[in-house]
């Protein structure tokens, strides 16, 4: 293997648990449609407006935090940081999901998955800049 074939292998397996936790909250928003019977929009329904959103954030933060971490990970961060990022922002956007998901909703669920998130999306940004940076320098 050379230089230009550095496989990444840890990203790859949190984005596809991240997939599977995105296929069960779309689930959830059509099941929300089928009871409401409200094929486009959110027919002014609490609860279908609520599945909507936990799901609109969830595709809202995945994209680039995956993208960010994948990008660590393809300029030879460390696996164990590449696991704990990623492993820390499936578990923060299952927890945000679960306490925003419910109808009497728990703060605690969703402001725990919210910081860590940010957490995340913070560290990753700053490890990309920093792996630039060094690069460019040395």
């Amino acid at each position: 293997m050379n230089d230009l074939e550095m496989p990444i292998t840890v990203t790859p397996f949190y984005a596809a648990l991240a997939a599977l936790l995105l296929v069960v909250l779309s689930i959830r928003v059509i099941r929300q449609r089928r009871l409401q019977k409200v094929a486009i929009g959110d027919g002014e329904n609490p609860a279908l407006r609520r599945a909507m959103r936990v799901q609109a954030n969830f595709i809202e933060y995945a994209p680039l935090t995956f993208l960010l971490i994948a990008f660590a990970e393809l300029q030879g961060v460390p696996a164990v940081i590449i696991h704990l990022l990623a492993a820390f922002f499936v578990a923060a956007r299952a927890l945000h999901a679960f306490g925003v998901a419910q109808e009497t909703e728990n703060f605690r669920f969703r402001v725990i998955g919210m910081a860590v998130t940010f957490f995340v999306l913070i560290a990753a940004a700053l490890i990309n800049l920093g792996v630039a940076v060094a690069g460019w320098l040395f």
